[in-house]
Protein backbone atom coordinates (compact mmCIF):
# COMPACT_ATOMS: atom_id res chain seq x y z
CA UNK A 1 0.00 0.00 0.00
CA UNK A 2 1.27 3.63 -1.08
CA UNK A 3 1.91 6.21 1.85
CA UNK A 4 2.72 9.59 1.41
CA UNK A 5 4.21 11.76 4.59
CA UNK A 6 4.47 15.49 4.13
CA UNK A 7 6.51 17.50 6.35
CA UNK A 8 8.31 20.99 6.42
CA UNK A 9 5.07 23.07 7.16
CA UNK A 10 5.55 25.78 9.16
CA UNK A 11 4.24 29.50 9.80
CA UNK A 12 6.97 31.89 7.96
CA UNK A 13 6.80 35.69 7.04
CA UNK A 14 6.22 37.16 3.95
CA UNK A 15 9.56 36.43 1.17
CA UNK A 16 10.49 33.98 3.50
CA UNK A 17 11.28 30.38 2.49
CA UNK A 18 10.32 26.83 3.27
CA UNK A 19 10.92 23.06 2.19
CA UNK A 20 8.77 20.59 1.85
CA UNK A 21 9.56 17.10 1.75
CA UNK A 22 7.06 13.91 0.63
CA UNK A 23 8.27 10.56 1.98
CA UNK A 24 7.17 7.51 0.03
CA UNK A 25 6.49 3.40 1.58
CA UNK A 26 5.15 0.45 -0.07
CA UNK A 27 6.23 1.42 -3.53
CA UNK A 28 9.08 2.52 -5.73
CA UNK A 29 8.42 6.48 -6.17
CA UNK A 30 10.51 6.48 -9.26
CA UNK A 31 7.75 5.29 -11.51
CA UNK A 32 5.42 7.96 -10.30
CA UNK A 33 4.64 11.00 -11.49
CA UNK A 34 4.36 12.82 -8.34
CA UNK A 35 3.06 16.37 -8.02
CA UNK A 36 2.39 19.09 -4.93
CA UNK A 37 -1.15 20.57 -4.79
CA UNK A 38 -2.80 22.77 -2.18
CA UNK A 39 -6.08 23.86 -1.13
CA UNK A 40 -6.48 27.00 1.22
CA UNK A 41 -9.95 27.84 3.15
CA UNK A 42 -12.74 28.27 1.39
CA UNK A 43 -10.82 26.75 -2.12
CA UNK A 44 -10.56 24.03 -4.41
CA UNK A 45 -7.21 22.19 -4.32
CA UNK A 46 -5.30 23.31 -6.71
CA UNK A 47 -2.03 22.28 -8.52
CA UNK A 48 1.28 23.86 -7.67
CA UNK A 49 4.08 21.45 -9.22
CA UNK A 50 4.61 18.65 -10.92
CA UNK A 51 7.24 16.29 -11.61
CA UNK A 52 7.03 13.38 -14.19
CA UNK A 53 8.73 9.85 -13.48
CA UNK A 54 11.33 11.27 -16.33
CA UNK A 55 12.26 14.33 -14.64
CA UNK A 56 9.86 17.06 -16.67
CA UNK A 57 8.34 19.67 -14.14
CA UNK A 58 5.22 21.89 -14.73
CA UNK A 59 4.23 24.66 -12.64
CA UNK A 60 1.13 27.19 -11.51
CA UNK A 61 1.57 30.36 -13.17
CA UNK A 62 1.37 31.35 -9.77
CA UNK A 63 4.79 29.91 -8.44
CA UNK A 64 6.70 29.58 -11.33
CA UNK A 65 9.77 31.16 -10.35
CA UNK A 66 9.40 30.99 -7.02
CA UNK A 67 8.94 27.66 -6.55
CA UNK A 68 11.07 24.24 -7.21
CA UNK A 69 9.93 20.79 -7.48
CA UNK A 70 12.56 17.89 -7.25
CA UNK A 71 12.71 14.40 -6.70
CA UNK A 72 15.74 11.79 -5.15
CA UNK A 73 14.55 8.33 -5.93
CA UNK A 74 17.18 7.14 -3.74
CA UNK A 75 15.59 8.15 -1.01
CA UNK A 76 12.08 7.71 -2.59
CA UNK A 77 11.11 11.20 -1.91
CA UNK A 78 10.22 14.55 -3.36
CA UNK A 79 10.46 17.97 -2.30
CA UNK A 80 8.83 21.36 -3.17
CA UNK A 81 11.37 24.30 -2.37
CA UNK A 82 9.51 27.74 -2.17
CA UNK A 83 10.91 31.02 -1.85
CA UNK A 84 9.47 34.73 -1.90
CA UNK A 85 6.35 33.54 -0.18
CA UNK A 86 3.68 35.29 -0.20
CA UNK A 87 0.61 35.33 1.83
CA UNK A 88 -1.51 34.09 -0.60
CA UNK A 89 0.45 30.73 -0.76
CA UNK A 90 -1.09 30.33 2.70
CA UNK A 91 -2.48 26.56 2.19
CA UNK A 92 -2.49 23.20 3.01
CA UNK A 93 -0.20 21.29 0.71
CA UNK A 94 -0.29 17.98 -0.32
CA UNK A 95 1.64 15.48 -1.80
CA UNK A 96 0.32 13.58 -4.91
CA UNK A 97 2.09 10.02 -6.28
CA UNK A 98 0.34 9.61 -9.85
CA UNK A 99 0.02 6.01 -11.87
CA UNK A 100 -3.21 5.45 -12.97
CA UNK A 101 -4.58 5.69 -9.50
CA UNK A 102 -3.69 9.08 -7.14
CA UNK A 103 -2.56 8.33 -3.91
CA UNK A 104 -2.66 11.42 -1.30
CA UNK A 105 -0.64 12.46 1.66
CA UNK A 106 -2.01 13.93 5.31
CA UNK A 107 -1.46 17.66 4.26
CA UNK A 108 0.83 20.25 5.78
CA UNK A 109 0.12 23.43 6.73
CA UNK A 110 1.79 26.30 5.23
CA UNK A 111 1.38 29.67 6.75
CA UNK A 112 2.78 33.07 5.63
CA UNK A 113 1.77 36.05 7.61
CA UNK A 114 2.49 39.76 5.66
Amino acid sequence: QVQLVESGGGLVQAGGSLRLSCAASGTILSIYDMGWYRQAPGKQRELVAVITSGGTTKYADSVKGRFTISRDNAKNSVYLQMNSLKPEDTAVYYCNARLGHDYWGQGTQVTVSS
